[in-house]
């Protein structure tokens, strides 16, 4: 049994039918943390048996879900008696998931959400018909056909879909009534269809089923007459009650009863719901709904695993910046405030001047050297303390009207563009995985027709580098970088080669460096 206090989940099944334990059945061997909220009436809890059902016909109903409750506990999944009030969003600034709204206050976090409620089964308004309804009043003939094979059946259209209904019971009977009375007049070829096999049709409307020992022993119309039978067979028109997730606007199907609308894999139109079993579709039988189950169930722990990865990334990506935010911050300056020779270089060799964005502007040595040179530039780093020395440098040279710096990731956070220059010094980093082509991929987007994008790179570690062998990044020279890029037609390369520079080293020593040089234009 759970603590009352843990209710964090990656998925949160309602409904503890076929459907929702096989869904939560997969979820569990995945090792996911489920919980099933049951409101324990089952569309069939009204059937002493259910059929079709391989290796388990004739079965109990309620014993394959007490069999399926009793396999969900050996891998820790939790099933609770209860009800939902609503599912509804987290709060935007909670992150990201579903919070599940008991009807006994108690609230649910959860990643996921398997929506398996079923049915309900509005019969026909006719006088005692309920009183036998998984007896002797049926619907499925596939279910129970066999069980009265032989007998005297009726069948009490609801729907257009039910002269299918009544053709199909004349396989198990040769006694057949259909009561067409809500179908209206039947149309010739269908009357053909029915009298060739022998089907009687009444089109007086039953009003009342007749009861002979406390067993059906017919039905009875408005006219007064007693019509025989040993069990009715009806379409009942389904009820979708889905109340709980109105919030969510989920899309409905054009199905009678507008159930849930799904892809192949349970998928609803809400990214973190998906459903399965009657809720969507009304007509199937308990093979489909566990089948539709597990299919769900693996769906959900698929998405969940891509969003484990996605977060895995995000944390490391935090990770990643903490450090470089730490390494600014412990030192008053971490770099020499000049600019780097060879961007400047570069630069200064080109025709004209215009908007410039730099990525991973540090403490902002080579923005302000642009803006001093004409440059309108938005300059972005993930360090603050780094910004907040670029802001205070450019204020002391006179440029701060002309360089506007950015606290930013630049995996998914570069200003838009254009830019007539786009331009990075030495953006690397210890981490294998740092999505540096990513970057400047992106960064590319962002550069204004003939414009102009710059990467300046180490071709090798810098001589002061203090990172293990396999902890240093992976460096590519300026023609491999070119190709991984992979930008199309409408740009051309105007320099592509490692240009050799004196340095300092960041305590003061002289050192050599060899500089990727990479400059593209878009066309």
């Amino acid at each position: 049994m759970r603590m009352n206090n843990d209710h964090e989940w990656d998925a949160v099944v309602i409904g503890g039918g076929a459907a929702g334990l096989s869904a939560a059945l997969m979820l569990g061997r995945a090792r996911r943390r489920v919980l099933v909220i049951d409101g324990g009436a089952p569309r069939n809890r009204f059937a002493a048996h259910m059929h079709g059902v391989l290796g388990h016909d004739g079965l109990d109903p309620a014993d394959l879900l007490a069999r399926g409750r009793a396999e969900l506990a050996t891998y820790g999944v939790d099933v609770e008696t209860g009800e939902v009030a609503e599912v509804a969003e987290v709060g935007a600034d909670e992150g990201d998931g579903l919070r599940v709204h008991r009807a006994d206050l108690a609230v649910e976090r959860t990643r996921a959400v398997v929506i398996a409620t079923g049915i309900r089964d509005v019969l026909p308004d006719i006088d005692g018909l309920r009183d036998f309804w998984g007896t002797s009043v049926l619907h499925c003939p596939y279910c129970h056909g066999w069980e009265v094979a032989d007998r005297r059946l009726a069948v009490v259209a609801t729907s257009p879909a039910s002269i299918h209904q009544i053709e199909l019971v004349r396989q198990w009977s040769d006694d057949v009534t259909a009561f067409t009375a809500d179908l209206g007049p039947v149309a010739p070829e269908v009357s053909a269809r029915l009298a060739a096999r022998g089907i009687r049709v009444v089109a007086e409307r039953a009003t009342a089923v007749s009861v002979r020992g406390g067993a059906l022993a017919g039905l009875v119309t408005a006219d007064g007459v007693t019509h025989p039978a040993d069990a009715v067979f009806v379409g009942p028109v389904p009820e979708v009650p889905l109340e709980f997730v109105a919030g969510l606007a989920l899309a409905r199907a054009d199905q009678p009863g507008s159930p849930l609308a799904v892809d192949a894999l349970g998928a609803t139109s809400h990214p973190r719901v998906w459903a399965a079993g009657n809720v969507t579709a009304p007509f199937g039988n308990v093979p489909l709904s566990m089948g539709a189950g597990s299919m769900a169930g693996a769906a959900v722990n698929a998405a969940l695993v891509a969003d484990d990865a996605a977060r895995a990334v995000r944390e490391r990506r935090a990770t990643r910046n903490a450090h470089w935010e730490e390494r600014y911050a412990e030192n008053t300056r971490f770099w020499s405030g000049r600019v780097n020779a060879t961007t400047a270089a570069v630069v200064g060799g080109l025709p004209a001047r215009g908007t410039a964005l730099e990525v991973g502007c540090g403490e902002g040595a080579d923005a302000v050297w642009l803006a001093e040179q004409g440059w309108e530039v938005t300059a972005v780093d993930v360090s603050a303390s780094a910004i907040e020395r670029a802001r205070t440098a450019a204020a002391e040279r006179g440029v701060a009207d002309r360089v506007r710096f950015v606290v930013a990731d630049a995996v998914d956070a570069l200003p838009d563009g254009p830019f007539d220059l786009v331009v990075s010094s030495f953006l690397h980093s210890w981490e294998g995985d740092f999505p540096r082509i990513g970057i400047l991929r992106d960064a590319a987007d962002r550069v204004a027709p003939g414009g102009r994008m710059l990467t300046v790179s180490h071709a090798a570690p810098p001589p002061w580098s203090t990172h293990a062998e396999h902890e240093r990044p992976i460096l590519l020279s300026p023609a491999e970088e070119l190709a991984q890029l992979q930008l199309d037609e409408g740009w051309s390369a105007e320099r592509v080669e490692i240009v050799p520079r004196e340095t300092a080293a960041p305590d003061g020593s002289p050192a050599h460096l060899d500089d990727g040089v990479l400059l593209l234009r878009r066309g």
